[in-house]
């Protein structure tokens, strides 16, 4: 069965919503984002979630001594580095738990992933020119299967809601959905109703 992420949690009711309704991982922001959340926060919302959620930080061409401190401080399972790191930085944080994006508009993008054997997984996102994430777009998911060729589990984000889950795991069938912007009521608050509908019609 395909898991699921709920990423940009910045507040305690949404994590246990999230939760309730069978998320399998949350994903907490400390790039600057309308998703930022501090270490401080996302520490005592981390502290309060069950034992076998996974907790993966998101970061953007950050330090890897920060990176480390903070998984570490947070009690992160998983960093998610969703900027422009070249693959040396890997080898500088590890032995955490990798997961690498890749913002994907062709082919090209999807040769990079090579360049990353010691990364955990892949997420893939839509390139949008000057963001980083969340901006709710969908890129041709025929790509993510050139990506699955390399036996390395892929994550799927980018536009992703109720709407089109099932068809995007249909044509992919990846390891697990990403979804942050399409469960919102507005930037960093989840609506519920989208929540629940998203991870029912994920998880069928």
């Amino acid at each position: 069965m395909t898991k699921v992420k709920i990423c940009g949690i910045t507040n305690l009711e949404d994590a246990l919503a999230a939760v309730e309704y069978g998320a399998d991982a949350l994903g907490f922001v400390f790039a600057k984002s309308l998703r930022q959340i501090s270490p401080v926060q996302a520490r005592k919302i981390i502290s309060k979630l069950p034992p076998f959620i996974g907790k993966i930080g998101v970061f953007v061409n950050e330090a890897p001594s920060r990176v480390v401190t903070i998984a570490k401080d947070c009690g992160l399972t998983a960093v998610q580095l969703h900027g422009e790191e070249l693959p040396e930085f890997i080898g500088t944080i590890k032995p955490l738990t990798i997961i690498k994006t890749i913002r994907v508009k062709n082919k090209k993008d999807i040769s990079i992933l090579v360049a990353y054997p010691e990364v955990e997984a892949f997420l893939l996102d839509t390139f949008v020119a000057g963001k980083s994430g969340g901006t709710g777009k969908v890129f041709d998911w025929e790509l993510a299967l050139l990506a699955k060729k390399l036996k390395k589990p892929i994550i799927l984000s980018g536009g992703l809601s109720a709407l089109n889950v099932q068809k995007a795991i249909k044509i992919v069938s990846p390891y697990s959905v990403d979804v942050s912007s399409g469960v919102e009521s507005k930037p960093g608050k989840k609506d519920h109703k989208k929540l629940r509908a998203f991870i029912k019609n994920a998880k069928e």
